[in-house]
């Protein structure tokens, strides 16, 4: 036991040394892309103007994670990327009508990482929630979803992408996001979420000890969670960007000074307001809705949209609902969004540790940005004024890319002689598309693409609360997740995840595996240089600089003995037994005055 706590020191020290290097940061990214200033926001001069800008003159962050994308033909397969997952299933959510396909992910000769979008037929099984039964039902669009989940995660600080929207501006239909997620949720893995998301709060109430699954009333120390700590998946959108015809002041935004095509910059939250509260399309009274909400040019508050009423299919015990809140601005594109690639931001610091008990502690707070400019400002103040609990999140996040399609989302209401019920656009019948946007068949046959230059995550070295991993001392997931496997994962796999395949994809030529300098074609496999993995040795190897949490194993250090690893035991065991074989009769002869006799 001593000599294997010495070997897990010894990896530990190395992988510690190995983490100065930084374990997320794409070798291709630029030098001058290492470091990045804060934006400060700016109060208007004009007091009678409500509009907040921004400038470069604040804290400089240093990188922590980033993906260039640079590489063509790189693949998102479970297995295939140390950072990403594509997932390959259908989405329960949202009244989705689409099928997410891992073959909808990959990277482009460009070098950027492409979502597409295409009308395309898949016949899954689903569950009814009417008849209480699960039926063969059919989905319609194709599309795409990367997510980082419990592979790279942060805590704090800034994260930035360039980004070119999929689709047209004026028609409406698809629902492109950007957005950080708790990591005790995985988003379309129904049951991960339920009563977690997207809880951000310690308060232990009756409420929270009914609705919030993991809550602050705790006090067991399970799975590592820390009694009295309330956790959940708090969900921050980066943006949710809408398309369509409707203009401000028109149709549905009649009441808005911004419409089609909008970005919606949102945090989404729970303990929400139960009590009085405003509906939705309208805007709220004073005191109705969260206060000293600072915002941009060409912003409005989101009054399309407050939140949601939680109900959970099963739950028979009323004080299990509860609200979680919306709270947004929509910011107004333009056609140029959809042309050209443009910087997506966020800022986020977490609430001081003290800050439940210290009235003069930072609450925390939530900045988003376009091209540099504010979209909208959240402090944890205004959280804290309403009075129900919810803070600015201090959950390790990941990171989600994605386009859905849903009629939820900027679809018109069903024409009358429509009964909407299926709607396809590879379909010669009128009656199963007129339920469509009008130009979205036309659109889908062009395979829009939601397209990535890059994606960077940056924190302040100097701010202990920033952190990278998917399970911290301050916030653990890692127990909670395995001890739940089943919410996390499809019914037919082992694990929610399977472990990064290093090379033995198919090649022709060392082009195929990186060109030598990442990895070689060698028997029509390839094989990856040190430090280069996946199926085609086309990602650098990521790992988090440190492990924040305890040792379990030697695999928690990525280190798997080798599959023949009985047979190596067996040999040194009966090298030992002969060689002790050997020594204990040359002892006895000796003690006996045996020697040897030379030749003659």
């Amino acid at each position: 036991m001593l000599h294997l706590r010495v070997l897990l020191c010894k990896i530990r020290f190395l992988l510690f040394f190995k983490a100065i290097f930084g374990g997320w940061i794409d070798p291709d990214t630029p030098k001058d892309a290492y470091k990045i200033e804060q934006l400060l926001i700016i109060h208007p001069k004009n007091k009678s103007k409500f509009s907040y800008t921004s400038s470069k003159r604040g804290r400089v962050f240093d990188l922590v994670m980033s993906d260039e994308f640079n590489l063509p033909n790189r693949t998102f397969d479970d297995g295939h990327d140390p950072k990403w997952t594509a997932l390959d299933k259908n989405d329960y959510t949202n009244d989705a009508m689409h099928y997410y396909s891992k073959n909808q992910v990959r990277t482009n000769q460009e070098g950027e990482l492409e979502i597409e979008t295409i009308a395309d037929i898949t016949d899954i099984v689903g569950f009814d929630d009417i008849v209480n039964k699960r039926k063969k039902v059919k989905k319609y669009f194709k599309s795409g979803f990367l997510q980082s989940w419990n592979k790279f995660c942060f805590t704090g600080g800034i994260i930035e992408a360039e980004i070119t929207l999929p689709g047209l501006a004026d028609v409406a239909g698809l629902w492109p996001a950007f957005w950080i997620l708790g990591n005790l949720a995985r988003h379309t893995y129904v049951g991960s979420s339920r009563h977690i998301w997207p809880w951000s709060t310690s308060v232990c109430s009756k409420s929270t000890n009914n609705a919030q699954l993991i809550n602050g009333c705790r006090e067991v120390d399970h799975y590592d969670l820390k009694s009295r700590q309330g956790r959940g998946a708090p969900e921050i959108d980066i943006f949710e960007m809408q398309p369509g015809p409707y203009g401000s002041n028109q149709g549905d935004f009649w009441q808005m000074p911004v419409g089609q095509p909008f970005m919606s910059a949102s945090y989404q939250v729970a303990p929400g307001k139960s009590g009085s509260r405003p509906g939705d399309n309208w805007w709220p009274s004073p005191g109705m809705w969260y206060d000293d909400l600072k915002s941009g040019n060409n912003t409005c508050l989101n009054i399309l949209f407050y939140g949601s009423y939680n109900h959970f299919r099963g739950d028979t015990n009323p004080d299990k609902d509860y609200w979680s809140d919306a709270i947004s601005f929509n910011r107004q594109l333009t056609s140029e969004h959809f042309e050209k690639s443009h910087r997506y931001r966020l800022e986020w610091d977490l609430p001081d540790k003290d800050s439940s008990h210290n009235k003069t502690a930072s609450k925390g707070y939530l900045h988003w940005f376009l091209d540099d400019e504010l979209i909208f400002a959240l402090n944890g103040s205004s959280l804290e004024a309403v009075g129900y609990g919810a803070e600015i999140s201090s959950e390790p996040s990941s990171i989600l890319m994605n386009t859905a399609v849903s009629y939820q989302w900027g679809f018109p209401k069903c024409p009358e002689m429509c009964d909407c019920k299926v709607m396809n656009c590879l379909s010669p019948k009128w009656e199963e598309k007129c339920g469509l946007p009008p130009g979205f068949c036309s659109m889908i046959q062009s395979k829009p693409k939601y397209k990535v230059n890059w994606i960077r995550v940056y924190q302040d070295k100097t701010n202990s609360q920033h952190k990278v991993g998917c399970s911290t001392p301050e916030r653990p997931t890692k127990r909670y997740i395995k001890a739940n496997e089943e919410s996390y994962k499809n019914p037919e796999d082992e694990h929610p995840l399977k472990n990064i395949q290093q090379g033995n994809g198919k090649c022709s030529s060392h082009k195929n595996c990186g060109d030598k300098q990442r990895g070689s074609c060698v028997k029509k496999r390839c094989r990856c240089e040190k430090g280069w993995t996946g199926p085609h040795c086309l990602v650098p190897s990521g790992f988090d600089d440190i492990n924040w949490d305890e040792v379990d194993s030697l695999k928690d250090f990525n280190f798997m003995p080798p599959s023949n690893i009985f047979l190596i035991l067996l040999f040194l065991l009966s090298f030992t037994f002969v060689g002790l074989v050997i020594v204990t009769t040359w002892r006895r002869k000796v003690r006996v005055g045996w020697e040897t006799i030379p030749e003659a």
